[in-house]
């Protein structure tokens, strides 16, 4: 009844809650722990509409996600117009869901198309069904495409490694040359666990970006040579600039051209390539020379010795690997990393020892480190030949437990692993 009449209200609604109408019953009855037990929601099925697909355009998301808009004719959909509707992916479009059963009955969406659209939770736009009686004669299935729309570079599916099924999204592999990338990869280039220039943070990156200044990785560090070349707009005279923070600015920088080589391969932004892969390829590799000389090799052939290395080194995989020889096999991105080895001094990796106390042992750190920071005890630890992991289990070896030491500790103990406080570490290392 209520349903009925829900079109002629005049207000919106999207359901009913039916509710015991006697206090003293409610009493009784009580609360489960986000919801009282006298009372119960009941959601409207979603308001449908029907419209034409006008386009069907590709977004490029700030991570190289591909992902598809349908334009439809405008059509107001529980009091709302509705104009776009997202088409998640190329399977989506296709008539498959995530685990390849069919959506619409298996039909396909295509510029004309007839659709049903509703708002999903009354909310966002989703298109639910295709009329096929009313597609056009000469329309053709929508062709997603192999080139990102941006910057030009191939788009890739990945695989899942435990699943070996194909990743529904579609991704730009233009990295470090897709405008529609590089606002976040400048961001992540600059953060702490990266090149960490002091100053520079998400705002300053804004707006240097907005103003021109900042296009690419290679323009940070060419920043103070053309604030001096132009006269008319420095960046002391910027609004909340003055001559002292700017020239702070640029001592930060200049000291960050010297990096670690885990730094630099982490700076990168490479998908998968986090800042432990990053440590374990720079120990690898040694020096960036041979780091580029092999990424460029696994580029030009995944069949090839410089690939199947890569992949048997333990903690590495086929996604890793993958993906690095994805970004260093477009000319865009080697480019921009030539460019900016011209303006780095990339530090070799310190050899690891292999002789130590807990070479090859799996550590775990817990708890408040009172003489030294997380990250300085992992980079001490990886030293040493450990394997410095952030859960504890079967396979953990050593937990180092400082004061405040909770779950992981009390596993450690159900577990039977050794366990030693900051100073026990010292001493085992031999630096007591």
């Amino acid at each position: 009844m209520i349903e009925e009449q829900r079109a002629s209200l005049g207000y919106d609604i999207d359901g009913v809650v039916y509710k015991v109408n006697r206090l003293d019953y409610q009493e009784r009855l009580g609360f489960r722990s986000r919801a009282p037990r006298w009372a119960i929601a009941h959601k409207f099925p979603a308001e449908k509409a029907f419209t034409k697909i006008e386009a069907i355009d590709i977004q490029v998301g700030r991570t190289g996600a591909l992902t598809p808009v349908a334009r439809l004719t405008p059509v107001t959909v529980g009091g709302v117009v509705v104009s776009n509707a997202t088409l998640h992916n190329k399977d989506y479009i296709e008539g498959k869901g995530q685990n390849g059963e069919p959506l619409r009955g298996g039909h396909d969406l295509r510029v004309g198309d007839t659709v049903t659209i509703q708002r999903a939770g009354d909310v966002i736009p989703q298109i639910v069904d295709v009329d096929l009686s009313k597609r056009p004669a000469d329309s053709e299935p929508f062709k997603f495409p192999d080139r990102c729309p941006i910057c030009d570079s191939h788009v890739t599916r990945e695989i899942n490694e435990k699943t070996k099924k194909q990743d529904a999204v579609s991704r730009c592999s233009g990295g470090l040359a897709c405008s529609a990338q590089v606002l976040e990869r400048l961001k992540h280039f600059v953060s702490r666990g990266a090149f960490d220039i002091d100053g520079m943070g998400d705002k300053v990156i804004d707006e240097f970006y907005e103003a021109g200044l900042i296009k690419t990785l290679p323009d940070i560090f060419t920043l103070e040579q053309r604030d001096k070349d132009n006269a008319l707009s420095k960046i002391q005279n910027r609004e909340g600039w003055g001559k002292t923070s700017a020239q702070n600015l640029f001592d930060a920088i200049n000291a960050a051209r010297k990096v670690e080589l885990a730094r630099f391969i982490y700076g990168l932004g490479i998908r998968h390539v986090g800042e432990t892969t990053g440590r374990m390829l720079s120990r690898y590799y040694g020096s960036v020379e041979r780091f580029i000389t092999a990424m460029k090799a696994i580029a030009a052939n995944r069949e090839g010795p410089e690939y199947h290395a890569l992949i048997d080194i333990d903690g590495l995989g086929e996604a890793v690997a993958n993906s690095l020889a994805e970004f260093f096999a477009e000319e865009h991105n080697v480019s921009v990393v030539d460019l900016l080895l011209g303006e780095l001094d990339v530090q070799d990796a310190e050899a690891v020892e292999d002789t130590s106390a807990v070479s090859g042992k799996t550590v775990v750190f817990t708890g408040k480190l009172e003489k030294m920071s997380r990250s300085e005890a992992k980079a001490m630890a990886e030293r040493l030949g450990a394997k410095v992991s952030g859960s504890v289990s079967a396979k953990t070896d050593l937990l180092v437990a400082g004061p405040g030491a909770g779950s992981k500790l009390k596993k450690a103990e159900s577990l039977g692993v050794e366990v030693v406080s900051e100073d026990g570490w010292f001493e085992l290392i031999g630096q007591n």
